[in-house]
């Protein structure tokens, strides 16, 4: 698994140098950046970790490069950072996708255990993601026939009915099915189902 980074996108050098040495004070991987134009050119959406934002930039702002974000496809989360906080801007950063919002100057303990919470909850959200591909690509590896068998296995349909829809012999359904619950690795016919559900085959 990729190791995570903790992004710093913040126009003022001494707060990037405090958090870099806050950061890395507890071993997490940091990179610092001075403006949003300079994190859109070095990172890409495929990168993992967190993103600590500073909402009031000369350049982009850290509301403009949320939206930038969002539109590219980052999956970061983020926490963004203000000077000046004030309620309506927190709950516009957070209906925005942020994950919290937090005023400076930062208790760095609290920031640590925020960083942290984020961190273990993106971790689990690739951990179900990468899962779920895996399955849809099992469902993709079937052959048409055995696609057509799962539809009616999950469906509740006995193996003779199967047969008689298909227009083959019981004992071919059977054959496909076991083919079906190998290649999904499948130990039933509930836990078919709910793969079926995950990769959103209706």
């Amino acid at each position: 698994m990729q190791q995570p980074t903790i992004f710093v996108v913040d126009d003022d050098a001494r707060v990037r140098d405090s958090l870099r040495w806050l950061l890395e004070s507890v071993s997490l991987q940091v990179e610092t950046f001075g403006s949003a134009a300079d994190f859109l050119h070095a990172c890409g959406p495929h990168r993992r970790g967190c993103l600590i934002l500073d909402i009031r930039m000369a350049d982009i702002s850290g509301l403009q490069l949320q939206d930038i974000l969002a539109e590219r496809g980052f999956r970061l989360p983020i926490i963004m950072l203000s000077g000046h906080g004030d309620v309506r801007t927190a709950v516009r950063v957070v209906q925005k996708g942020a994950v919290d919002f937090i005023e400076k100057p930062f208790n760095g303990q609290e920031l640590l255990d925020r960083i942290h919470s984020v961190l273990a909850a993106d971790a689990h959200r690739y951990q179900e993601e990468s899962a779920n591909t895996a399955i849809c690509k099992r469902i993709d590896s079937l052959t048409p026939r055995e696609r057509e068998v799962l539809d009616w296995v999950v469906s509740g349909t006995a193996n003779k009915r199967i047969a008689a829809e298909l227009g083959i012999s019981i004992k071919t359904v059977e054959v496909h099915r076991a083919r079906v619950m190998e290649k999904m690795a499948a130990k039933s016919v509930a836990e078919l189902t709910a793969m079926r559900i995950t990769c959103r085959l209706h």
